[in-house]
């Protein structure tokens, strides 16, 4: 009777655990492989610490391809504090911010697009 028991309660841990660990392994790996990377330059015109309880840096890039055409905005997430804090000292000027695509990202805890900013600087 005891080994019915146990066995039951191995089946049992097996079949709540394993979901947990795939989503996390998963997660991990979207989370760390990139999709693409590159540059995108503009004026950074709306940039906010946001979540309720997961904070991240969600930001709006304007990209002027010309004086006075309508600007395209590149939307992005930052999970780095120290490259958040570059970002807030470059707000009005013109800056190129290198990221990393993540797609298929599960949740929108880590940020609430797939462009991750991983570096700025000042273009001008």
């Amino acid at each position: 009777m005891e080994g019915k028991k146990s066995r039951k309660a191995r089946w049992l841990f097996i079949i709540l655990v394993t979901p947990i660990l795939l989503f996390s392994l998963y997660t991990w790996l979207t989370l760390t492989w990139s999709y693409s990377s590159g540059e995108r330059a503009g004026y950074v015109q709306k940039f906010s610490n946001k979540g309720w309880i997961f904070k991240t840096w969600e930001g709006e890039l304007a990209m002027v391809t010309m004086p006075g055409a309508i600007p395209e905005k590149f939307y992005f997430s930052v999970r780095t504090d120290s490259v958040a804090a570059q970002i807030n000292r470059t707000l009005g000027k013109r800056v190129a911010l290198t990221y990393e695509q993540h797609k298929g990202v599960p949740t929108n805890w880590f940020g609430e697009t797939e462009y991750f900013v991983t570096a700025v600087k000042v273009v001008e």
